[in-house]
């Protein structure tokens, strides 16, 4: 690892360390395997045409246990210097329901062999909506249960990413503008911005197998810092297996496969007493697809990322 990604990695964890977590943004296991979702920087980063749809559910069995369903997609362009790509998501728990819609942008400046640089831009909306209706307050009359909410509001961030042939650090927030709203005379904050840093590297234990260790922290103001670690060994980048945690509250099994043009992978999550009980288990799915559309793509070509 050069100097250039030591001291990246020391401006991730300086920068997001200013900031807490709280978990107004949904959750997701499986962001080794679409860095995507919550980085721009990672739009048209593979060198193809790429599709992917997600499914969570989050503490299955729970009542408004939130849900999380999403698609995205993002292509490389100019040589792969540059990416589009598309977000469409939502996710509900219990009477409240977001949906996000937002275009991305990235750039890539080659730095060294096997490094670069991208920045990512994302623009769009997000609805944000409730329905009060399937509640049963202690109050029936009381105004703030009344009826149903639907606002919809503009949404812009940003983030960058460094890459090398083992070394993968990201810093991003997704959603910068922080978005408030008055209901009956009350101001309620519906976002507030969520800080990404995301650090792994590769080694490789022999010529197929290599294992992929990597952190992800989440922060947002008024509550604390969220840690997510994640191990993962890989057998000729096709075949993956793993585990994680999350703040020590959350154990995890992921599991990955590649065959031809597809990618399918799974997370069962298990909680521990400290959070909701271990009888409310996780289970997080995606699917995806590469397809070469310019004769710059390769969709055979193997990468730790």
């Amino acid at each position: 690892m050069n100097i250039m990604g030591k001291n990246f990695i020391l401006l991730i964890f300086w920068l997001v360390s200013s900031a807490a977590l709280g978990q107004v943004d949904p959750l997701y296991s499986q962001y080794l395997n679409n860095p995507f979702l919550i980085n721009p920087a990672y739009t048209g980063m593979n060198k193809y045409f790429n599709i992917m749809v997600g499914y969570r559910n989050q503490w299955a069995g729970f009542d408004g246990s939130p849900t999380t369903v999403s698609v995205t997609a993002h292509l490389s362009l100019l040589n792969n210097v540059m990416g589009t790509g598309l977000i469409v998501s939502q996710d509900k728990v219990g009477e409240y329901r977001n949906t996000l819609v937002q275009g991305t942008y990235a750039y890539r400046i080659n730095l060294q062999k096997h490094q670069l640089i991208s920045f990512g831009l994302q623009a769009g909306i997000m609805n944000f909506r409730s329905d009060n209706t399937v509640l049963n307050p202690h109050d029936p009359g009381d105004p703030l249960f009344s009826g149903s909410q639907n606002i919809t509001k503009p949404t812009f961030g940003a983030g960058v990413i460094i890459k090398g042939d083992r070394l993968f650090a990201g810093l991003s927030v997704p959603r910068l503008i922080k978005t408030k709203e008055t209901f009956n005379n009350v101001g309620t904050e519906l976002y507030s911005q969520h800080f990404y840093g995301f650090v792994s590297y590769v080694f490789h234990i022999t010529s197929v197998v290599r294992f992929k260790p990597g952190v992800l922290i989440r922060g947002v103001s008024g509550s604390p810092l969220s840690t997510d670690v994640n191990l993962q060994f890989s057998i000729d980048e096709r075949y993956t297996v793993g585990a994680l945690t999350r703040n020590l509250n959350t154990f995890g099994f992921l599991a990955k496969f590649k065959f031809a043009h597809y990618r399918l992978g799974y997370v069962f999550e298990l909680p521990t007493n400290n959070s909701v009980g271990t009888q409310f288990t996780t289970h997080d799915i995606t699917f995806g697809i590469n397809v070469a559309i310019f004769n710059f793509h390769d969709v055979l070509e193997v990468s730790d990322y």
